[in-house]
């Protein structure tokens, strides 16, 4: 496999390829780039409950992989890889396996500190039974060679792309301000992407004129979004904030239009593809996060505060909800940035300029 069209790739993932989270958006847009590219991708189910399946899913992805013939390129999603390692193991010398990283599993906010080591040493092992391991951010490729003992040559970044044409350039001069500020927050409803932050900043904000729309899947974890939701009554912002759920692109895009700052206090992630977005839609961002965050974020088009940091986060956006030039040169400046992330099919070029290097020209073919 070259760079040039056909081939064939087994593509292997978790759950259901719809789930409205970054990481599923990176399979399916990629899927999408690949099959562009001339690419015969056969896409297999390995079962839900990743990271810690039962019995009969790890039965399903036994049976899915052994249904693949000897030499088939297959690609897996890390999600279930990770978890894999005693499945995938009578597999590894007959299939050539690729794992697709988009952040360590161990790495997961809410883990108890059992079940995070439990997650790391499976992982390990099961890193260790793949041909290459691709990554979406330069953060993920050296927390693997560090902590997962993955040697560098062994691993090569694929970042995410923009998955949506760039809408229309933004008003270069301060509008005069109608109604309250809009803020956006897009992210599920788990632990990892830390609401309550966040929350707990805006409840700070009583003298400043301001609506949140919150927009993330409320399925992943109920209970978790259930506790959201009782945070927002608590802290008195009902009126304040809507919980939308997930939404279908047509009603975030309109959101996107609308908004005047992109708010997520996440606590991690493996690049963070919703801040791509905001950036492409001319928003200035206020963020937290480990990972790849402060890699992904140009400091010139947002202000990203420590994980938990609720006083800074609160004076960030007071700050840019006083100063509408302030947030017209950052969201100026995010837009910028955003006109130079790479398109999906350049990323899927790049991926099979990869293969092509790590399989060797007669396996490549």
């Amino acid at each position: 496999m070259t760079e040039r069209a056909g081939g064939k790739i087994a593509f292997l993932h978790p759950g259901r390829l719809d789930t409205p989270t970054g990481g599923y958006a990176y399979d399916r847009d990629l899927i999408a780039a690949l099959e562009r590219a001339g690419m015969e991708v056969e896409v297999h189910g390995l079962g839900d409950g990743y990271p810690f399946p039962d019995e009969a899913t790890l039965d399903q992805a036994a049976s899915v992989l052994s249904t693949l013939p000897d030499g088939a390129l297959t690609l897996v999603d890390g999600l279930a890889f990770g978890v894999l390692d005693a499945v995938v193991a009578p597999h590894a010398r007959r299939l050539r396996l690729v794992a697709l990283v988009h952040h360590p599993l161990a790495h997961e906010s809410g883990l108890e500190p059992g079940e995070a080591l439990l997650l790391e040493e499976a992982e390990r092992r099961a890193l260790a039974l793949a041909r290459h391991v691709v990554v979406t951010s330069s953060h993920t490729a050296r927390a693997l060679h560090e902590d997962f003992g993955v040697s560098g040559d062994r691993i090569s970044v694929v970042e995410p792309a923009l998955a949506l044409a760039l809408p229309p350039l933004r008003e270069t001069e301060v509008p005069p301000a109608h109604g309250p500020r809009r803020l956006l927050c897009v992210g599920s409803l788990i632990a990892r992407k830390d609401h309550g932050t966040l929350l707990s900043a805006l409840a700070r904000l009583a003298d400043r004129s301001f609506h949140l729309d919150l927009v993330g899947s409320l399925e992943l974890d109920p209970v978790h979004a259930d506790q959201i939701a009782d945070t927002i009554a608590r802290l008195g912002l009902s009126d304040r904030v809507t919980l939308h759920g997930a939404l279908p692109r047509d009603a975030l895009e309109t959101l996107y239009a609308n908004a005047d700052l992109f708010v997520l206090t996440t606590l991690y992630e493996g690049y963070g593809m919703v801040f791509a977005e905001a950036m492409a839609h001319g928003l200035p961002i206020v963020a937290t996060g480990e990972g790849a965050v402060r890699d992904t974020i140009p400091e010139a088009a947002g202000i990203v505060c420590e994980n938990g940091a609720v006083t800074d986060v609160a004076t960030a956006i007071a700050g840019l909800l006083d100063d509408p030039q302030r947030r017209l040169d950052m969201g100026a400046a995010a837009r910028a940035h955003a006109e130079t992330l790479p398109d999906w099919d350049t990323q899927a070029a790049r991926l099979l300029s990869v293969l092509g290097r790590i399989l060797g020209p007669e396996e490549a073919k």
